[in-house]
């Protein structure tokens, strides 16, 4: 995993705090934000390879950040995780444009998040897939 950089984006620190353990233990760099402008800004000065965001954050929502990364060529492409307490169901279509691979609801399992991390970055084909029900 030696090189493979994550974006812990989320303003509840202790989330950041236990995804950034688990990643850091598993061999990844991590980079945290606590704000989508603050990850804004990292994302287009480092280029992450995957980008792990909270939905509902103060000033911009992951999913603002993640429409504002689509807009610039650099980051345009950079694959996410979206962490989310509430029951919004996205549609797959949504998910697509926005480089969403998997929305997991809080409270969740901070092993699954790894291995969702490594199916993004290791898997020969990711495929579009939601643990949250309509």
């Amino acid at each position: 995993m030696a090189g493979r950089k994550v974006l812990v984006v989320d303003d509840e620190i202790h989330i950041v705090h236990v995804v950034t353990i688990k990643l850091r233990n598993s061999g990844f760099e991590v980079m945290t934000a606590e704000s989508g402008q603050e990850a804004y800004e990292l994302a287009c000065r480092e280029h992450p390879d995957v980008i792990i965001t909270d939905h509902q954050m103060p000033n911009m929502t992951g999913l603002e950040l993640l429409e504002k990364l689509q807009d610039c060529g650099a980051t345009k492409t950079i694959p996410a995780v979206l962490l989310t307490s509430q029951t919004q169901a996205l549609s797959e279509q949504d998910c697509l444009r926005l480089g969403i691979h998997q929305c997991l609801s809080k409270p969740f399992s901070p092993r699954e998040l790894l291995r969702e991390v490594e199916n993004i970055l290791f898997a020969s084909s990711v495929t579009f897939s939601q643990t949250l029900t309509p």
